[in-house]
């Protein structure tokens, strides 16, 4: 996704609840090697980001001034 020029990655998944669940949405960053944004967007209220993967609550997402 492009917002003003700016290019980030956006993975979309309904809750992280099983431990597949969260491997499955996580390791689809794998092959990316570049430095962008990438963010887990689901409608848990807890934050499970980790190895630089930003995971938030599709709310906060949406309302977010910005994504960086």
């Amino acid at each position: 996704m492009r917002k003003t020029g700016k290019k980030l990655y956006i993975q979309v998944t309904y809750l992280l609840a099983p431990e597949d669940t969260i491997e499955r949405e996580f390791d689809a960053y794998d092959s990316i090697r570049d430095n962008f944004p990438k963010y887990i967007i689901s409608l848990d209220d807890f934050d499970m980001s980790r190895n630089g993967i930003r995971h938030m609550n599709i709310r906060d997402f949406l309302q977010a001034p910005n994504w960086d």
